[in-house]
Order: structure tokens, then sequence, then C-alpha cells
């Protein structure tokens, strides 16, 4: 019967959608582990410990670990496994390309919406707490928060999702920096004068602070690695 025919059909996209669903939670949970550091760059991801672990089954592992390949977070290699990824100079310049083509729009949106000015403020002053705490890899993940919501602020969910993925991978080569401090207080300030120029309405004035903000960033970065 065609009726049969639909709800075998469609129990069995129901099956895959949980699947589907498992699998990116997992991913999601290495993801988060990843990017805070919990499991550095180079660490090899063993398939038999995630499904220890998480209570699922290998099959949804090995789908999570090609969603994270996909993210550019892990690389597997054949007959060596799966490995968190280690972010070369080359990565750190492309993702510096992408990051001056798309964050100008952030400071187009930021001039347009004080409300969005308000959140990049907000962001700042958690920075600011972490510093003054000597937590610095709070002050990275406020910073980087930071330029998301920027990003966020031009309203596109495309133009968000690329930058949280590209944003993914910059914590890796943060992962990598010998001396967090170092890395990330110079940016508290700047940011705090990106905000005051965006506050002011001063265009070219904030467009020219994020221009010297990425290059300050890059060569940082470059020269650590």
């Amino acid at each position: 019967m065609p009726g049969a025919d639909l709800i075998d059909t469609l129990a069995h996209a129901a099956e895959s959608i949980r699947r589907s669903t498992t699998a990116e939670q997992v991913a999601e949970t290495l993801r988060r582990q990843i990017t805070d550091g919990a499991v550095p760059p180079g660490t090899r991801l063993r398939e038999e410990a995630v499904v220890a672990a998480m209570g699922v089954s290998r099959n949804t592992v090995r789908e999570a670990f090609r969603l994270l390949a996909h993210q550019r977070l892990v690389d597997h290699a054949l007959h060596r496994g799966v490995h968190v990824r280690a972010v070369s100079r080359d990565d750190v310049r492309e993702l510096f390309v992408t990051r001056r083509l798309v964050q100008p729009l952030g400071v187009e949106a930021a001039l347009r919406d004080p409300a969005l000015c308000a959140a990049l403020d907000e962001r700042v002053a958690a920075a600011a707490l972490a510093a003054a705490a000597d937590d610095w890899t709070a002050v990275g993940t406020a910073n980087m928060a930071f330029h998301l919501v920027m990003v966020a602020g031009c309203g596109s969910a495309h133009v968000t999702a690329m930058f949280e993925q590209l944003v993914a991978e910059l914590r890796l080569a943060f992962l990598q920096m010998p001396d967090h401090r170092s890395l990330h207080e110079p940016y508290v300030a700047a940011n705090r004068r990106l905000v005051d120029l965006l506050a002011a309405g001063q265009r070219a004035e904030a467009l020219d602070e994020l221009a010297r903000y990425l290059d300050s960033a890059e060569a940082q970065i470059l020269a650590a690695l």
C-alpha cells in the first residue's frame, strides 16, 4: 500500500535525523572542548574513548569527526587517526584575509545601531574584568565574543555562521601561543577605542582602528607560530 510505503520511508528518515542530531551534539561537545583548550592542537581523538565517554555508537562518533573535519577543527590522516588540527602560518594569513573582508560590515552595522554598540561595550567590560582577575583565557573568549557580536550585527545568518567557524579556527591558533597574556592584553584597550569611535559615529577612524587591530593581531600570531 502507498500509505505503508510512506510510513516506512518517514520512519527511515526519522531515524536518520535522530542519528544526525546525535552526531551534531557529539561534534558540538567536542568542538567546545577543543576551542576552550581542554583538548589542545595535536591531540589524538580516539574513537573508542569518545564512544565510552559519551555512550554513543561508533558510527555516531565517526559522523561527529566528519563534521569537525568539515569545520576544519580536526584532521583525519590514514593510519594515524583523528587529531585536533594545528594551525599553520598560511592558515592564519587566510583567516585574516577573510577578517579584513567581513569585519568592516560589523563596523557599518554598529554605526547604525546604538544597541549593538551597547552590546559591544558589555563585551569590553567583561574582558576588562577577566584581565583584572588575571584570567587570560576568559579575556580571549570575551575578545572573540566582541567580534562575533559585531559581525552578527550585520544581519546575515550566512556571514555569522561563516565567522563563527573562522573564530573557532582562530582559537586553535591562540592555543598554540606560548603566552596568552601577551596575546590578549593589548586588545582590551583596542576594543575600547573601537567602541568609543563607533559610539561617536566616527566611521573613518573606526575603520582605521579595526585595520590596525587586525594588522597587529596577525603579525603577533605569525611571529609566535
